[in-house]
């Protein structure tokens, strides 16, 4: 997918905002022209008050130049409060456009790029254009119209000498031409080495119980020192580059105003230019030079903004391989949670080459209790995501209802479907949000009656702020247990014609098991339950067993039908359904 221009996808973000951008610029406008007036009140200063010896002009002219710096004073202070809100409110607006793509992007781009990489791209980089916009944009503004008005003005004081410095202003731009580019090359090297660093502390972060275990630490830290030194490798070329693009500025700019200096204080002493009107020029000239200098400064942080904005075009631009048709279709309601799958086929994109599923026909009636099992990488865990469509088949159909899924609006699909993984997911919030996330709109009492129903609420009252305790990153203040019945009292509260079961009870010891299997099988009833098993007491009551192996449905049956008439399925019954 083609990606848009950097400069034009900033504009686009504050295109909504452009009353507030065009009273900046206004602003911007009227401090710079009030600071090259001060040019003038200068030469009126030195030849009408000091040069003329008239004590009355000085005054006046005095009062004029401080009610001059007092307005661009003003206009300054509605410049830098503008321009600073418009960077943040771009940088937020960036954030929430960005985040709203990531929800829809498919498992398998998260496949293909660490977690770790997305937050830097989302975070640091999005600090870096609000500083940029916010700040650095707004000083390369101003020095620009510093210059430019800086130049006129000294074209009117001195045409001659004003042609001289024309002569030297190629000299200056040619580093920030030739090193500027070089300069955004390296910074976004150096962003997507930090970029990594990021990943890696996430990672390590996440798995420090792994890490801690194993006496990995030392290696960990060796690894993430080499990281770090690739980042410094990276900003040194940056670094190197962008301080000879300053020094060079400098250096050509300061040289031309020295010699131009010489050249003007010839013509004073022949009488070609006034006292007053020298000084103007210099004033002008050490604005400009002032201007070209914060230009030069600032070229490199609009540079790593330009680097950094890359980055996230490319990210917010990275295509939704799985959307909502243009035109979804309706299920009928109520929904019933009939379920067929027609030569259903699939393989995963990074290993094309290997299908998971074969050509499965299967049909599973609404309110039909269905388990699944067979040895890993059977595809047990890819027929729940592709029921989702969080993954495209190769081949074939999946309908619910008699509606291919693939008709149907992706949040409409998805309400059908009540989840319990196996690795229970508990956000950094209550009891209350994490139990609500399954239906937002829930009562405090509709909560609770889920949680005694998941037998969660006994466990959940021990805490001392009740469903209002906070879990902690990940569910640490919960056993695995007590994460399990949370993410089945969600389950609960939703309320959706499918259930999705993914060993629900595989965290729980013997009594919560019980407790809980006694929940489930009151909220199965009536509904289509597709569950992934792994211990005898989950598929003893189920209606049917099919058994998956290499992505085939090889037998199907109850467990006393597959006992005496499936090898592979008594085998699997006395290793592990039965352990």
């Amino acid at each position: 997918m083609s990606q848009p221009k950097v400069l034009p996808w900033i504009v686009g973000f504050l295109q909504p905002y452009r009353k507030r951008v065009l009273l900046a610029l206004l602003f911007l406008l009227i401090g710079s022209l009030g600071w090259l007036a001060l040019g003038q009140g200068v030469r009126m200063l030195v030849d009408d008050g000091f040069v003329a010896n008239n004590t009355d002009k000085l005054n006046q002219i005095t009062v004029a130049i401080l009610l001059l710096c007092l307005l661009s004073s003003a206009a300054i202070f509605c410049r830098f409060y503008l321009m600073s809100w418009l960077g943040e409110r771009v940088s937020a607006d960036i954030r929430n456009k960005l985040y709203q793509h990531m929800l829809k992007l498919s498992p398998t781009f998260y496949s293909q790029m660490r977690t770790g990489e997305v937050i830097s791209r989302f975070t640091a980089d999005t600090t870096l254009l609000q500083s940029v916009v916010g700040s650095s944009l707004s000083m390369a503004l101003r020095s620009a119209v510093t210059a430019v008005g800086g130049l006129v003005m000294m074209a009117l004081t001195s045409f001659k000498m004003t042609g001289l410095v024309l002569l030297a202003v190629p000299l200056v731009l040619l580093p920030i031409i030739i090193l500027g580019r070089k300069v955004r090359k390296l910074s976004r090297a150096s962003q997507d080495r930090l970029a990594d660093v990021g990943a890696y502390v996430d990672e390590s972060i996440h798995e420090i119980h792994t890490v801690q275990s194993y006496g990995h630490e030392p290696r960990d830290q060796q690894l993430f020192a080499g990281r770090i030194e690739q980042v410094m490798q990276a900003a040194e070329g940056r670094i190197l580059y962008r301080a000879m693009l300053i020094a060079g500025v400098m250096l050509l700019s300061i040289s031309a105003m020295v010699l131009i200096s010489w050249v003007g204080a010839r013509d004073v002493m022949h009488g070609n230019v006034t006292a007053g009107q020298l000084t103007a020029f210099m004033f002008y000239a050490v604005m400009v030079a002032g201007a070209a200098a914060t230009i030069s400064e600032v070229i490199g942080d609009i540079q790593r903004a330009a680097g950094a904005a890359d980055r996230l075009i490319e990210l917010v631009s990275a295509p939704v391989d799985i959307g909502s048709p243009a035109q979804p279709v309706s299920l009928s309601l109520p929904v019933q949670g009939n379920i067929r799958l027609q030569q259903l086929s699939f393989a995963y994109p990074q290993v094309a080459d290997r299908t998971v599923l074969h050509q499965l026909n299967l049909t599973i009636q609404r309110g039909e209790r269905v388990a699944l099992v067979g040895p890993s990488g059977a595809g047990k865990t890819t027929l729940f995501q592709l029921l989702q469509r969080f993954y495209l088949p190769s081949s074939g159909q999946i309908l619910l209802d008699d509606t291919d899924i693939s008709l149907l609006d992706l949040a409409t699909l998805r309400a059908q479907f009540a989840l319990v993984p196996q690795d229970s997911v508990i956000f950094a919030s209550s009891v209350l949000e994490n139990v609500r996330y399954g239906r937002p709109d829930a009562t405090e009492a509709e909560v609770r009656q889920a949680c005694i129903a998941a037998r969660a609420d006994e466990f959940i009252q021990e805490f001392s702020a009740g469903y209002a305790t906070e879990l902690g990153e990940r569910g640490v203040r919960l056993s695995g247990g007590q994460k399990q019945r949370i993410a089945i009292a969600r389950a609960i509260l939703a309320d959706r014609p499918v259930l999705l079961l993914d060993e629900a009870t595989s965290a729980l010891d013997a009594l919560s098991e019980l407790q809980v299997k006694q929940a489930l099988d009151h909220l199965m009833q009536g509904k289509t339950t597709l569950i992934i098993a792994h211990r005898l007491a989950t598929v003893i009551n189920a209606d049917r067993i099919l058994l998956l192996d290499k992505g085939q449905i090889i037998a199907s049956g109850t467990h006393q039908e597959l006992m005496q008439t499936s090898e592979l399925y008594s085998e699997l019954a006395k290793l592990q359904l039965l352990s």
